[in-house]
Formats: C-alpha cells, structure tokens, sequence
C-alpha cells in the first residue's frame, strides 16, 4: 500500500491487491469528506434548486392561465354572481345559454367572414414582399445594400401609430376611405399599407443567411436564375421561418382593432375586435351590462387563435430561433 499526502487537507490511497490491477481501490478524500459524499452534496444542491425553478415556472404559468380561466368561468356565470361581492372560482350555475344568445345577438358570419379575408389577403401579400426583400438583402450584390438594410431596421424604432396619419392620408388618395365606401374598398383599406412588415424581412433575411453561399454560386454554374434559385433552394429551406411569419402575421390581422375601426365607414365591413367592442350586451330593460355574455363573445373569438398558436407553436419556436444563429 503506497500513501502521498497532496496537501494538509488532501491524500490519496491507493491500494493494488495483484499485479494484474484487478481490484485496484482509488479512494481521495478531502478533509473528511469523500468522494461520495461530495456527490451527494451536489446532487442535493442541484435539486433544490431544479425545485426551485419548477415552482418559479409553475407560478408565472399561473399567472398566465388565471386571466383566461377567469374569462372561461365569466362567460358560464350569470350576470347576478358575476356582481356578487363574494367571487367564486367556479360557477354556481353553469349557463350555457351565454353562447347560445351570443350567437343569436351578434353577427359573426359577417364579422368572421371580414376578418378571414382581409388576414388570409393580408398575409400573403406580406409573405410575397418579405420573401423578395430578404433575397434582395441576403444575395442580390448591389452597390449600397448594407447602407439600404440598415436604413430598413432604423424605421423599427419608430413607434407604429406615428404611421397611422401617413397610411390613412395615403389610403384616402387612392378613394378608398370616402362616403361612398364599398367593401372591396374597405378591404383594400385594411390589407395593402400593411404588406410590408420590417422585422419579418429581417427575420427571413437572417434565416437566407445561414444558406450557404455555395449552393448559389453552384446553381449558377448549372444555369439556374435567381427566380429558380430563390423558389427551388431558398424557400424550401426557411419554410420553419416562413410559417412562422404565416402564423405571427395572420394573428396580428385578427387582433387589429385601432386601423379597421378608423378606416372603414361601416360597421359591417370591420373585423370580428371591431365588431366584439362595438356589440351591445346590455340588459333591454334596465340597461345593465351583461358581463357574461361578452366574456362568451371574448372567448368564440379568442378561441380559434388560441388553438392556432396550440398547434403550430412549435414552428413559431423553430422559425423564431433559426433566425437567431448567425449565418
């Protein structure tokens, strides 16, 4: 048995029983500490603190969740315990009659019908415009496109409202905002000055990025055109990304409440958020509102873009953190 002392708080034994180092024993101690036991000490300090994190996690999920749980719980609840002093975290009645006399009470085909057309339009359009301007600036080599690019993301810190009198100046030129509005008008009102989205051509731009240069230079050996290049190649390889503008886009087209409701003349040719804010859900005779009816309103319309994010959030995650990797 062979024994060197490393330091005054640290040896190592070593004990080799044959020649053959077939039952060889390592033992380093520290102190009075083993091996072991330091390994205990870190896996009981790494739990804790997973614990700890866990319950972080679970409380700001909370925290998240309770607001629709509330809306959910509202729209089953009648009117009288919804005023109640003393809430309750489930309703006593379940009044499934909230959806059946909203359905009754506000025009949904007609609002739904709007806001579909104009997100679907609307988005395509934007993919069109993004895909063309993220190729020009990912591969295009022309003189000033560093200089263009940088101007492009210095208009992201201009706060979007100050665009709104611009837009409906320019809008009001082309005879689309007047009295004499038609829908297609209103529609062309809603869809055009929002083509051009920014931040998801420097999404889609960074994402062209990470494509190796190589596969254009060996596409132009072969004979191949930027337009084939770009739409066999290119956009193949950022569908992750292009979903994720798809998504994000047509969800920021159903939540647009402030520009739908200054540019159409008409109640009928706004979107369902127009349309939710400006439906009367008020008692007949005592003029009271009647909160459970619009909490059931909020959650139809609320719904199809919670299942939407449910399905697809994976691709938003993917899209959204390819994009992040510098190419």
């Amino acid at each position: 048995m062979a024994e060197q002392v490393l330091n005054k708080k640290s040896y190592i034994d070593f004990t080799e029983t044959n020649l053959q180092g077939q039952d060889i024993n390592l033992v380093i101690k520290e102190g009075n500490a083993t091996v072991e036991t330091l390994r205990k000490r870190e896996k009981v300090s790494s739990t804790f603190w997973t614990i700890i994190i866990y319950i972080a996690i679970t409380a700001l999920a909370l925290i998240m969740i309770l607001p629709f749980y509330w809306m959910i719980i509202t729209s089953l609840k009648n009117n009288d315990e919804i005023m109640a002093t003393t809430q309750t975290f489930f309703p006593t009645v379940v009044m499934w009659s909230n959806y059946v006399y909203v359905f009754q009470a506000f025009n949904f085909l007609t609002y739904m019908t709007n806001t579909i057309v104009v997100a679907i339009f609307s988005t395509l359009g934007t993919l069109i415009t993004t895909i063309f301007a993220a190729f020009a600036f990912a591969r295009l080599q022309f003189k000033g496109r560093e200089q263009v690019f940088g101007i492009f993301l210095m208009t992201m810190m201009i706060p979007g409202e100050m665009m709104v009198i611009s837009n409906y100046i320019t809008v009001a030129s082309f005879g689309w905002v007047s009295e004499n509005q038609t829908l297609l008008d209103a529609y062309l009102s809603m869809i055009v000055p929002f083509w051009v989205s920014v931040y998801y051509i420097y999404l889609l731009r960074q994402n062209f990025n990470q494509i190796p240069n190589e596969l254009y230079l060996a596409a132009k050996v072969d004979g191949k055109s930027d337009w084939s290049y770009l739409w066999k190649v290119m956009v193949p390889l950022a569908a992750p990304t292009l979903i994720s503008i798809t998504i994000l886009k047509f969800m920021g087209t159903w939540n647009s409440y402030v520009w739908p409701n200054l540019v159409t003349q008409k109640s009928e040719y706004r979107l369902i958020s127009n349309g939710l804010r400006g439906a009367s859900f008020s008692d007949p005779d005592s003029g009271i509102t009647q909160f459970g009816y619009q909490m059931a309103a909020t959650v139809v319309v609320t719904v199809p873009l919670f299942l939407l994010f449910i399905f697809f959030r994976k691709y938003i995650m993917r899209g959204v953190g390819r994009a992040g990797i510098k190419g």
